[in-house]
């Protein structure tokens, strides 16, 4: 196992230098995870279908391929030379000329840009401020984050709506297609369940006009909808961290991806929907905790923000 281990990372290694990528942004192209080779490297294992998808990826595309997604420089006979696999296209030099950079597909440079900067704090408290025009109507203050990414702004407005609203319950659901992010964002969420014991917290992949319902519009994806419910058992903030931390292998089965046949985002293989709230306030939030299917789309405040960028 631990020789298969070694040679996958080492076939990455060399995949990403070939491509002149870093290995956190080989990792979320290939399996939706930006610290794959960290936790390689960390003595963690890979399930056989998560090693699978590794190979696959690394046959599929060359990396000139991925040179060219992310918006780099090609050599121009290796851009006269290979084709996209099963793909039909203008010619790649015609396509790249009017294709712009795409700032998402780069984890490296897009983590870099929201860490040093501190525009998310800024952006937490100017929503924070909504929150005195806000009038909330029974059961619950629902609070719908289009695109929670690491979990930084919601946890910001949760703390301030703690402030505001300290015996109200919250609904608040939260719209992330990285599985990477979504780790980051459970971490930050034991605290908020001990400081604010009536939180029901949702997380889910679903598209933006499928979210705030928690519910996919095709027929055929809303029968396969991973509607997960846990009901975290204890007081304390570490008991919740370690409940939420093993929740790994469900989050891994849930946040896979494909690329967009039309536009190249990553988007859902499997639409999930992640529910959380404290088991010794399940009576309390009987009323609060979605149904499948009888989700309504009403919220109290709504938070979209995307990083900045010129």
């Amino acid at each position: 196992m631990v020789s298969e281990k070694s040679a996958l990372l080492e076939r990455i290694e060399q995949y990403c230098q070939s491509a002149n990528i870093a290995e956190s942004t080989f990792g979320f192209l290939a399996v939706n995870d930006g610290k794959l080779c960290g936790r390689l490297r960390g003595g963690k294992d890979v399930t056989l279908a998560t090693a699978q998808k590794i190979q696959s990826y690394i046959s599929q595309h060359t990396p000139d391929d991925v040179v060219s997604v992310l918006g780099k420089s090609v050599n121009r006979q290796n851009v006269s030379t290979f084709t996209r696999p099963t793909v039909q296209s203008e010619p790649r030099g015609a396509s790249r000329k009017h294709r712009p950079f795409r700032f998402y597909d780069n984890r490296q440079k897009y983590l870099a840009f929201i860490n040093t900067c501190n525009e998310k704090w800024k952006i937490a408290e100017r929503a924070a401020a909504e929150l005195a025009h806000v009038q909330p109507t029974p059961p619950a203050f629902r609070l719908f984050d289009a695109g929670s990414g690491d979990g930084t702004l919601m946890s910001h407005l949760m703390r301030a709506m703690h402030r505001r609203f300290p015996t109200m319950p919250f609904f608040v659901v939260g719209k992330e297609i990285s599985l990477e992010d979504v780790r980051l964002c459970l971490e930050k969420l034991p605290d908020r369940f001990v400081e604010h014991p009536a939180s029901v917290v949702i997380l889910t992949n679903l598209y933006y006009s499928e979210a705030p319902w928690l519910m996919p519009r095709d027929v055929a994806k809303a029968a396969a909808l991973n509607w997960q419910e846990i009901e975290l058992e204890g007081s304390s903030a570490y008991e919740y961290g370690e409940q939420l931390r093993a929740l790994d292998g469900l989050l891994v089965d849930g946040w896979q991806t494909k690329a967009s046949e039309k536009t190249g985002n990553p988007t859902y293989v499997r639409p999930s929907v992640l529910v959380l709230y404290r088991a010794d306030n399940r009576f309390l939030l009987d009323s609060v905790i979605p149904q499948r299917g009888q989700v309504r789309g009403d919220y109290d405040l709504l938070l979209a923000s995307q990083p900045w960028r010129n």
